[in-house]
């Protein structure tokens, strides 16, 4: 089994040196804390800064931790909160609804399930925290897709797979389904990712009123759909875990 690599290694250490202490540190210091050579730690301080994990002073030539940390402290915050305040929303929804709950967020070029509620009967299922789902063809992926200019990037300019016979693929079909969920709030994926499949989702706004996630349930196509589509006692039930969830994250009304 392959061991650590040394040089990762260090500049973890160096990373956790400068968030203690005195914040701001010399070259010699570093290099005398950590018992690093000059050159190396150096190196290793060059490259972080050329990252923006570590800022130096331009006066006094002292190394501090930059903003690019901040950043993604903020993105995980971000995601932790709005599980946080999920939790009991997509709990009624599954509960309500009597199908699977999911809340996924943008990661790359997919949607990462953050938290996922069991349909509740006695069925045998697999907690899919931490998987990945298409974006363009999952009902959380459109949702994001259209209301998050990131999302619809990575969308319109990635693969499009035909997953199955029903998974919209063409540019210009693409775009106007995305166009048609922001003009009714909405996602559906009416067995474009898994045959016999078929799930609804909403978007999640944050304070800012900027999209922050999806929220939507999942089933089989008998019970999620009637003879029009998806059921609109489904898509009432996840508009409004949506707006509840976007509420707790001070977004306000809808």
């Amino acid at each position: 089994m392959p061991g650590p690599i040394q040089s990762l290694e260090r500049a973890a250490a160096i990373l956790r040196l400068l968030a203690g202490g005195e914040r701001r540190l010399g070259l010699s210091d570093v290099a005398s804390s950590l018992g690093l050579a000059k050159g190396t730690a150096h190196g290793i301080l060059r490259t972080l800064q050329q990252e923006g994990f570590v800022e130096q002073d331009p006066v006094s030539g002292k190394y501090q931790l930059g903003a690019e940390l901040l950043r993604l402290g903020n993105s995980f915050l971000d995601v932790h909160e709005l599980r946080a305040r999920a939790l009991v929303w997509t709990d009624d929804l599954a509960r309500s609804s009597g199908e699977a709950a999911y809340l996924g967020v943008l990661h790359q070029q997919g949607v990462l399930v953050v938290h996922h509620v069991f349909r509740p009967d006695d069925s045998r299922q697999v907690l899919e925290v931490g998987a990945m789902q298409p974006l363009h063809s999952t009902a959380l992926g459109k949702v994001l897709a259209a209301y998050d200019p990131v999302a619809h990037s990575e969308a319109a300019e990635g693969e499009r797979a035909a997953l199955t016979g029903r998974t919209v693929t063409a540019a210009e079909d693409f775009e106007a389904v995305l166009d048609l969920t922001r003009a009714r709030g909405w996602a559906a994926d009416l067995e474009e990712t898994w045959e016999g499949v078929a799930s609804v989702a909403a978007p999640v706004h944050d304070r800012r009123r900027m999209p922050v996630g999806a929220v939507g349930v999942t089933g089989a196509v008998e019970r999620v759909c009637d003879g029009d589509g998806i059921r609109p006692q489904l898509v009432a039930a996840v508009r409004d875990c949506a707006r509840a969830v976007s509420r707790d994250l001070g977004a306000g009304r809808f």
